[in-house]
């Protein structure tokens, strides 16, 4: 069964989309099958993968409502070994909708069940807010990838999300773990880049990637091209740090990456 990592932060504009966009590519790119969800309803990695959201019919929200199989929603998309469940607008309403259904927490995980053998990885994008959507996507995954951007209210909110993932554990998914912490953003021009890190670093107890994701003007031209950075600009410093990125998180536990 395929390792299910969801990348959560209740923060906007850390760089969550850009991770999952281009840590499934440069899985993807490997040779890892890769399925990756987009369970936020602005669906920008669902068009950061080069498909018209607006044309998607069978999409996450339909998943969400029963109305569609996982196997019905699921799309190929252009990078090879890459498939994809499609956002849409609509699934911002699917919270009010869910209000009453019966186990509606595991809605996603129920689905994904049927098809977790198939793949190596399923990347789950959550939105940016601790709502019944990235409930779903933590009591389905594994592990939780949490990218921080390098700016002085990194530390905010964080500790809530940290809070959250406890709940979940204690009460829905017993197995889920936080994969680790990914600074995004970096610029290494600024003192204050290099204090977020030291700051993150004392304060959680958790596991950093070595791998920090620099600000990057090929990296942030992408997603408008509908293709992810290793497509876009493979020799980019984005394209590397995204590669190193899926390296680190391909052989996570092996000694010999620690």
């Amino acid at each position: 069964m395929g390792r299910i990592i969801a990348i959560a932060n209740q923060k906007g504009g850390v760089g969550k989309t850009t991770t999952a966009i281009n840590l499934s590519a440069c899985l993807a790119e490997v040779g890892q099958k890769v399925l990756t969800i987009d369970i936020d309803p602005q669906g920008n990695t669902t068009s950061g993968l080069g498909v018209d959201k607006n044309m998607v019919e069978n999409s996450v929200y339909g998943l969400m409502l029963k109305e569609y199989t996982i196997e019905e929603c699921i799309i190929e998309t252009e990078i090879e070994n890459q498939s994809l469940v499609p956002s849409d607008v609509n699934l911002a309403g699917a919270e009010i909708e869910l209000i009453g259904i019966e186990e509606k927490e595991f809605i996603l995980k129920k689905e994904v069940e049927k098809v977790a053998d198939k793949y190596d990885f399923i990347i789950i994008d959550c939105p940016p807010s601790l709502n019944m959507l990235t409930v779903n996507a933590l009591t389905t995954a594994n592990t939780v990838l949490v990218p921080i951007q390098c700016e002085y209210y990194a530390l905010e909110g964080l500790s809530q999300l940290i809070r959250t993932i406890d709940l979940v554990q204690e009460r829905l998914n017993p197995d889920l773990e936080i994969e680790g912490i990914v600074f995004t953003m970096y610029d290494a021009r600024t003192n204050l880049s290099l204090q977020v890190v030291e700051n993150v670093k004392d304060y959680l107890h958790q596991s950093i990637y070595k791998t920090i994701i620099p600000r990057n003007v090929r990296l942030a031209e992408a997603p408008s091209h509908g293709m992810p950075i290793n497509l876009y600009d493979g020799k980019s410093t984005g394209a590397e740090s995204y590669r190193m990125l899926a390296q680190e998180v391909l052989h996570k536990g092996e000694k010999e990456w620690q």
